[in-house]
Formats: structure tokens, C-alpha cells, sequence
């Protein structure tokens, strides 16, 4: 690929190299390489559940290193919430008819939305009134007034500012109800909360502005101080767009188009956090108040097992360190990798001589770990874990997106289509090694692990490459544990319509205060 001299500024004003942007496009010319599914994990075989024998001594494990400094909470929020309202900005640029069933849920729905509120107050100040325009039928008059500047504006915010949920004196954004979780499962003793916030560049402004005027209201609230960063992803993550032909996608003033790589872009964010103990959660998965107790049991329940877990591997890495190691050690190593870690040996591992045997788990010991909790496949559209085939030929426990999976394999489909549970995004990740040193996590990657998504500019067709996932490629050499959670732990906005699901609805409910949240009971599986 010849690139001009007006192409080639283009390209390292994005922070990129012309030998990156040509290796990107012969990706794109011969495609990538797809996982090799061997089988959904399952419960027992791949998946562990919690005991409840297990609860108190994991919360306990949880609390001391909470007390310590040691937790964080991190949230990619970088996803704009025009997605979400892809059928009313359907709306407003075609019309809907006034007996069209999207117009007659649209106007009678409209005051159930927590930011109904806001709505009259922006109307009010131009002498509109929202109900008056539901009683004439003018949704498009109200549809401007929420998606564009014209008021509300949310067609360009992120989705972290938009009014998630009714409480009785106000409602709440999606990033206050982070607020309010850090609060209850990423704060110390000494009262500090810690949270990291990762923002597309545009609303960088937006968000800490926000935050500056909210913060005080939510530390005066819990009696506690946060230590928040936002931080946005590197421009040099972006990749090349290509048209329907594998060429270089042009915008229509003949410049290149580069786009965010996807949310593996945001691995140099996390490796930058001076953090130990990581809660990894996606924006838009919150819930309110009276359902939080079972979210805030199950952070701390996991990241309690998580901690054990750690412990047990600086054990054993500090067991096999000496300089002679003798067959019970190697023994114990072998058990505890396999038993407790899932890692999977060679067919000819037992053939090998003891100091090979030490260096294979010595390698295995020395990496990021991260407990992911999983829930029961309800037909939400995601990843899910399955056990897969790594590039050596070694099998793992993975986290896989549909993107990775062969849509021309019937038998990998048929693999696909059989998982039993699902990916949430719901991890606490350690990060750091046994002598205390923070992992560089960028040696964890699989880089073979891109995918191709077809996208759209100004509604022209383009093919975007996408960097290895935060929580797949990206981490696919971390040592990985799958525990069952309720599905109550999972309440994702994808679209407007998720926020009139019941769960999200406010309900007088006197006995749920955010003090008895601070140290939940330990809640019934599956309540």
C-alpha cells in the first residue's frame, strides 16, 4: 500500500507507524484465525459454586485486604449512549405514524423513565411541557428534546451520565450507582474509596465535571473520601477501517479513518492503575438500592476466593524457588495447578525430568489471575466460558466472544450454541506478583486473538479491526476461575427499554438503607 505524504502525517499524528497501519490492513486481507472451542465449561468441570460453608471465611479474607488498601474498582465507560436509542433516533429521522406501536409505548411509557424529570425541566425553560406533548401526540418534539442539545442531549453523552434509576429524592446516573458500589465493596479503612473510570476522549470533560459536582454529595453520604481517576484510551490503540473491498475506508473529505480498537484497547489503561486487587464491572450493569445487597455479598465473596487462591500460589511459588526440589513439592505443585487453577498438563508432563517439571509450574504460578463470575445462559447476547484449544496445543479456560467462534464450523457452532452459562463481566483481578510487584500485563496477551466487526460511517458499510478483549484475548494467559453467581448480579442497559424492566423500577422498600449494605448477610443462592 502506497500512502501519500498528507496520509502518512495522518498517521503518526494518531500516534501509529506506517508499517503498524500495513500490517493492520493484511489482517484484514487474510483474515483472522478463530478459537478452537473444545467444550462450554460447566459446573464441576470448569465452573466452581461457592459453599456456603465457604461465605464467612471468604468475606473475612475480603474485608482484610478492603481494610489494607489493597481494592479497586475499575469501569471501562467509554460506550456513548447513542446505542442505546437507536429506535427513537429511528423516530425522529422517519417519523413513526401516531397509531405506530413504537409511538403509542413511546408516549405512554415516557413518564416511567428516571429522567423524566429533567425532560420537564429542560422543556420548561423554552414554555414546553412534556405531558401536553404526549396529550397532542408530538413525540417528535419530545424526542428532539431528549436525544439532541436541544435539551437533554443524550444521543451525545456517554452512557455513564445517563439517569439509570428513581430514587425518592432524585435519581441517580449510571456513575453514581458505581459511586455508591465502590463505596460499599472498594473503600479502607481509613475511608477511602477507590475508583478508576475509562472515558472516550470526547466526554473526558464531561465526566469529570461531573464528578467534581457530585463527589462531595456521595462522600458526605458515607461518610468517606474517594481517590477517582479517569483516564481515556491511547489514540495509538486505534486501528485502520477498511471498505467492503479491503481497502482503506476514506471519510468524505478523502482522510483515512482510524477507530478505537475495542475494549482490549483498554489493557494499557488497567496496566497503568497503581492497584492490587482489581473489581472489573461494565458501566451499564447496576442496579438500585434494594437490590444491591446480593451484587455487594457476591464482589466480596469472589474477590475473597480470589485472595485465597493468590495466597495459595505465592506458597508454592515460594516453595519452588529453592534451588533443589524434590518430588513431594513437584507433587504438591502438580495437584494444587490442576485442582485449584485448572491448568491443564502435557499428555507427556509426568515423562518430564523434575527441573523441566518446575520450570512449566513455575511459569504457570507467575501470572495475573482473575475470578470471573459467571451466570446462567438466559439467552442475553455475550461470551461465555468455555474450555479451548490454546495455539501450542495446551487446552485453557477461556472467556470467548461469538465473534471468535468459526460461523462456518457446524461442529464449533454446535459447541457455541451449548454453553450452559454466560459472561457478565464480572471479574476481580490480581495484578500484582508475590513479591508485591505489579505485573506487566501486557506479556499476557494473546495478539492472534483480533476479531473483524462490520461497522458503519455516515451509513456507509466498513470492516473495523478490534484489539485482543479486555477479558478474553487480552488476558488469556492469566490463570483464570469461573464461579457460578446469581443471574440477580446481572442487570445490564443495552437499550432505553432496559430501564422499565421491574428490577429497575423504584419500590418503597423502608428496611433497605445503604448502612446495611456495608456488611450484607450472606444471601441465598439465587435470590
Amino acid at each position: 500500500m502506497i500512502f501519500s505524504p498528507i496520509d502518512i502525517e495522518q498517521i503518526q499524528r494518531e500516534g501509529l507507524s506506517v508499517a503498524l497501519v500495513e500490517e493492520q490492513l493484511a489482517l484484514f486481507r487474510r483474515g483472522v484465525s478463530h478459537s478452537e472451542l473444545l467444550r462450554p465449561c460447566r459446573t464441576g468441570d470448569g465452573i466452581e459454586v461457592i459453599d456456603p460453608g465457604m461465605e464467612e471465611r471468604l468475606t473475612s479474607r475480603y474485608e482484610q485486604a478492603a481494610a489494607a488498601g489493597r481494592c479497586l474498582k475499575f469501569v471501562p465507560a467509554s460506550g456513548a449512549a447513542s446505542r442505546m436509542f437507536k429506535d427513537w433516533f429511528q423516530g425522529m429521522e422517519e417519523p413513526w405514524r401516531g397509531d405506530d406501536p413504537a409511538a403509542v409505548a413511546f408516549l405512554a411509557n415516557l413518564p416511567r423513565y428516571p429522567f423524566y424529570e429533567d425532560l420537564r425541566r429542560v422543556m420548561a425553560r423554552r414554555g414546553e411541557d412534556p405531558d401536553a406533548c404526549r396529550r397532542e401526540g408530538r413525540y417528535e418534539s419530545l424526542l428532539s428534546y431528549i436525544l439532541t442539545s436541544r435539551g437533554l442531549d443524550y444521543g451525545r453523552l456517554p452512557k455513564a451520565l445517563l439517569k439509570f434509576h428513581r430514587y425518592p429524592d432524585g435519581s441517580r446516573t449510571a456513575l453514581e450507582e458505581h459511586l455508591t458500589e465502590a463505596a460499599l465493596y472498594a473503600t479502607d479503612n481509613r475511608r477511602v474509596s477507590r475508583l478508576h473510570v475509562t472515558v472516550s476522549p470526547e466526554h473526558r470533560l464531561v465526566v469529570t465535571d461531573f464528578l467534581q459536582e457530585t463527589r462531595p454529595r456521595y462522600e458526605a453520604l458515607f461518610g468517606l473520601s474517594y481517590d477517582v481517576a479517569v483516564s481515556c484510551q491511547e489514540t495509538a490503540t486505534n486501528t485502520i477501517a477498511v471498505d467492503m473491498d479491503k481497502r482503506p475506508f476514506r471519510t468524505e473529505k478523502g482522510r483515512l479513518y482510524f477507530r478505537p480498537g475495542g475494549h482490549g484497547a483498554l489493557l494499557g489503561n488497567m496496566n497503568e492503575l497503581d492497584g492490587d486487587i482489581v473489581f472489573l464491572k461494565n458501566i451499564d450493569n447496576v442496579v438500585p438500592d434494594r437490590l444491591k445487597g446480593v451484587t455487594v455479598c457476591y464482589k466480596k465473596l469472589l474477590a475473597g476466593l480470589l485472595l485465597e487462591r493468590q495466597e495459595e500460589i505465592f506458597r508454592h511459588r515460594h516453595s519452588l524457588e529453592g534451588g533443589h526440589v524434590d518430588g513431594e513439592i513437584l507433587a504438591a505443585g502438580d495437584r494444587f495447578c490442576r485442582e485449584r487453577l485448572h491448568i491443564v498438563f502435557p499428555d507427556d508432563y509426568r515423562r518430564w525430568p523434575p527441573e523441566r517439571r518446575k520450570e512449566f509450574q513455575l511459569r504457570k504460578l507467575d501470572r495475573p489471575i482473575r475470578v470471573c463470575g459467571v451466570v446462567r445462559n438466559e439467552g442475553e447476547p455475550g461470551g461465555g466460558p468455555f474450555w479451548v484449544r490454546d495455539a501450542d496445543g495446551g487446552r485453557s479456560l477461556q472467556i470467548v466472544e461469538e465473534v471468535q467462534v468459526d460461523p462456518h464450523s457446524e461442529s464449533q457452532q454446535a459447541i457455541w450454541g451449548s454453553a450452559s452459562h454466560f459472561n457478565p463481566v464480572d471479574l476481580v483481578c490480581g495484578i500484582r506478583d508475590y513479591r508485591g510487584r505489579k505485573y506487566d500485563l501486557r506479556r499476557f496477551v494473546d495478539p492472534g486473538a483480533v476479531s473483524i466487526a462490520r461497522k458503519s460511517e455516515k451509513g456507509r458499510d466498513l470492516q473495523a479491526l478490534e484489539l485482543p478483549g479486555l477479558w478474553n484475548g487480552s488476558m488469556a494467559d492469566w490463570n483464570t476461575i469461573f464461579v457460578e453467581v446469581p443471574i440477580a448480579t446481572f442487570n445490564p442497559v443495552k437499550t432505553v427499554a432496559d430501564l422499565l424492566r421491574p428490577e429497575r423500577l423504584w419500590q418503597p422498600n423502608p428496611g433497605c438503607q445503604w448502612e446495611t449494605l456495608e456488611k450484607p448477610p450472606a444471601m441465598a443462592r439465587g435470590a
